[in-house]
């Protein structure tokens, strides 16, 4: 009996911000963030992921994310094409629709993770999975270089102190990540470049 064909899986991950998180995350959060996740599964010579338009595909680093910021190596799978495509078909049906996107709950990193099982029995990585929480849960972070006491105060590297703001925020119970949740969730991602999967001529 011959052994089954094996086909390689990877996870792409593109950081959003562009080195911003990694630069601004400790004066606007209080914490460091290494980058703003987004991902997708790569097997089959295609890339597919998860956005506000649904499931999508393009060939490996088509979208106007350009290349990957990392490549991760999940591992093998035995899935063939055409059985991946169906069980694509069933999720962009069920639990990956276009209107299910949420960018804290049911995202591209939410449909990376949910495929990658499927495809290898591994999970991605956890900094990824972890984020949305962690940004969640982010208390409001300290003045820094000004000080609520002087509002004219101004620091050579970021200019004037924003002290209306994270006054107002500090009047709030909520961590400062909550405070932001209804700006953030009105966020929709779907990087440009790919074609819609699951739907019949591309419709969305």
């Amino acid at each position: 009996m011959e052994p089954p064909n094996l086909y390689p899986v990877k996870l792409y991950v593109y950081d959003l911000s562009k080195g911003l998180a990694r630069r601004l995350s400790p004066i606007m959060l209080g914490k460091q963030l290494e980058g703003i996740w987004h991902t997708s599964i790569v097997v089959h010579k295609d890339e597919f992921f998860f956005g506000s338009g649904g499931i999508s595909s393009c060939p490996p680093g088509g979208t106007l994310l350009g290349p990957p910021d990392s490549v991760v190596d999940v591992g093998s799978t035995e899935v063939t094409e055409e059985l991946f495509l169906e069980y694509l078909s069933s999720l962009g049906e069920s639990l990956f629709r276009s209107e299910a996107y949420n960018l804290f709950e049911h995202n591209c990193n939410t449909f990376t993770n949910e495929v990658a099982q499927f495809l290898t029995g591994r999970k991605i990585p956890s900094y990824i999975t972890d984020l949305p929480s962690e940004i969640l849960s982010t208390p409001l972070p300290t003045p820094g270089p000004c000080s609520f006491a002087n509002p004219d105060s101004v620091s050579p590297e970021l200019g004037p102190c924003p002290t209306e703001i994270l006054a107002g925020l500090a009047g709030s119970a909520r961590p400062f990540g909550q405070a932001l949740r209804p700006l953030l969730d009105s966020i929709q991602i779907q990087p440009p470049g790919g074609s819609a999967v699951g739907r019949p001529n591309g419709q969305s």
